[in-house]
């Protein structure tokens, strides 16, 4: 299973050329922790969308669903990833690690630091 992080998110909506390593995998996940990062993105004017666009219609693919890992479990697991303060990143690593599944990030500091069984490089 894969886990988008937020920039693979984006870059899926925009049918980005770095996704086509995600062209294998039938089903996708979100977790709710991006659909957050991104609103807060928009909401501090770092982010722009489409007129008529909400965070939600990110999900709008037939491949993507959005994951919902039980949040003490979830944060819990978040505590142990001290070598990021990154909020978002933390949570992102815990959601992958919680369920299991390969975290697919363009991010160079979160593939050194799992490794490539647990990320899938884009």
């Amino acid at each position: 299973m894969i886990l988008l992080d937020t920039n693979a998110l984006i870059w899926l909506h925009q049918r980005h050329r770095r996704t086509r390593h995600l062209d294998n995998h039938a089903t996708l996940y979100a977790s709710p922790a991006s659909l957050l990062e991104l609103q807060i993105l928009v909401e501090c004017g770092r982010m722009r969308l489409r007129a008529g666009t909400t965070v939600e219609d990110l999900l709008g693919n037939a491949r993507l669903l959005l994951d919902d890992p039980p949040s003490a479990d979830w944060f819990a697991r978040a505590i142990d990833v001290g070598w990021t303060h990154d909020p978002f990143d933390r949570l992102l690593v815990a959601h992958a690690m919680l369920r299991g599944w390969r975290l697919a990030t363009g991010d160079t500091e979160l593939v050194s630091r799992l490794g490539e069984p647990r990320t899938l490089e884009l």
